[in-house]
């Protein structure tokens, strides 16, 4: 197996170093520093290259906004705050007051009274883990939980099963029905005395669809445990999509069981990339989630999150985002993207020989029924498409965002499918290069090469030479 991750790296060295050769690579310090136009030079070429694939459409998510406008605001803003930091409160009190505010937005969408309160993070596994290692600390405080325990579904995010690594909870993955929605009985029979929270994802991320939240949550709030629902990819979407009549099930703080929630603001919130919010029902969780201490010889030290400095430039661009969005903005996108998606979905459903997995918005999943599905992924790839590949079962899928909405972009995936299915069809014999590596991920007995293969992944990122 060690020859085959070997075999693997050269492929895995010239996809994701594509500069080598171009460029010196700089692995010290300069003894004379460089010019500023000399760097800002080999940035935008750098730029350059990289940007078409996202911005003409071609990737599932990724960038969920991506208009030229509204980029080189959010970069104006950033300017305008790059020293800011919200450790500083004392000379920088905007951060606390755009961030503050950020959480009221949030919480007001999703129906947060003044229960509710949070914190802004880096993103959703930070907003997940903060959550997990709340419950955590939580039970241990108040119910002597010696070894916190959690209960989510197959599909939840790959952070609930880094927060019970990092902070040494048990998990309990239940798989899900055949609509690949969270199973409310496995859910309930997997809990132990040491649960301390249910998940739900609205949506999960590998097929668009929303988990059975209001059960699961009933479910929680009956045996006295939190319940969060991660809305990291739906929760700047599904409020407008409901307004909009979209077939929305109720997800967010209108539950009584639902106790937490992650939000990320850099998707369809379409903050840049750095911010998500995570909110508690009531001030004894949010307090467990901050960390303080008082004995400390460098005087009283406090963070709201995991980082201590953080850069209040985000948080501003992020708050500078929402407002001039408004919500006129965010439904009008909505509608676009809802719009886009229902011709990509339409597009699959219309291909022989490929089947939609079950009931998603925008999040669009699908699978080869008498093809190979990695092969499509494959074939999608020399047409520049950049997807996300699933596994348990092998399917694909596209996250549709405004870049989907733009004129002709989704009918032009449509177009490139199915050639893709007709190259498939026309050479039977052609191998996939993705399906050995996910087959292997099926198996116990091999995934740990597929562990290893993702090291040498990580690694050859870090290469320099």
């Amino acid at each position: 197996m060690d020859d085959f991750v070997a075999a693997v790296e050269p492929v895995l060295e010239e996809m994701l170093k594509p500069y080598k050769g171009e460029r010196a690579p700089v692995t010290r310090i300069p003894e004379h520093g460089r010019k500023h136009s000399d760097v800002l030079s080999e940035m935008e070429a750098m730029r350059a290259k990289e940007q078409a694939r996202w911005h003409d459409g071609f990737a599932s998510g990724a960038v969920y906004h991506g208009d030229d406008e509204h980029i080189e605001f959010l970069n104006q803003v950033y300017a305008l705050n790059s020293q800011a930091n919200p450790l500083h409160q004392d000379l920088w009190p905007s951060s606390g007051t755009f961030e503050a505010e950020i959480v009221a937005m949030t919480k007001a969408m999703l129906h947060g009274d003044d229960e509710v309160g949070g914190t802004v993070s880096s993103g959703g596994t930070e907003s997940i883990l903060l959550a997990m290692k709340t419950y955590r600390d939580h039970a241990r405080a108040t119910r002597g939980v010696e070894r916190a325990h959690l209960v989510a579904p197959s599909t939840a995010h790959a952070a609930f099963d880094k927060a019970a690594q990092y902070f040494d909870m048990g998990l309990t993955r239940v798989p899900v029905g055949p609509d690949y929605r969270a199973d409310v009985a496995a859910m309930e029979a997997a809990i132990t005395p040491s649960t301390v929270a249910l998940v739900g994802s609205s949506p999960q991320f590998p097929h668009g669809v929303i988990d059975p939240i209001e059960e699961l949550s009933e479910l929680a709030f009956a045996r006295g445990i939190g319940f969060h629902t991660d809305a990291c990819l739906g929760g700047f979407l599904l409020p407008w999509a409901e307004r909009l009549g979209a077939r929305v099930p109720p997800f967010d703080f209108r539950l009584r069981g639902v106790t937490s929630m992650s939000c990320d603001t850099h998707k369809y919130g379409y903050a840049a990339k750095g911010t998500s919010v995570v909110l508690y029902r009531g001030k004894e969780l949010l307090h467990e989630q901050y960390y303080k201490t008082a004995s400390w010889s460098g005087g009283l030290y406090y963070s709201p999150t995991f980082a201590g400095s953080r850069p209040g430039a985000l948080s501003a661009a992020c708050w500078a985002a929402l407002v001039t969005m408004g919500e006129e903005g965010y439904l009008d996108a909505t509608r676009r993207i809802l719009d886009a998606a229902r011709v990509i979905r339409n597009g699959v459903d219309s291909t022989d020989g490929l089947e939609v997995l079950g009931d998603p918005l925008w999040v669009i999943a699908f699978r080869g029924v008498d093809i190979d599905t990695y092969a499509l992924l494959d074939r999608l790839g020399e047409r520049h498409w950049s997807l996300n590949g699933l596994q348990n079962p092998a399917a694909i899928h596209l996250c549709t965002t405004l870049r989907h909405a733009e004129p002709g972009v989704a009918e032009r995936f449509v177009e490139d499918l199915q050639w893709a299915v007709g190259e498939i069809r026309a050479n039977p014999g052609a191998r996939s290069v993705m399906a050995p590596i996910y087959g292997m991920a099926a198996t116990v007995d091999t995934r740990g090469t597929v562990e290893e293969l993702l090291d040498a992944y990580l690694d050859t990122i870090f290469k320099t030479v």
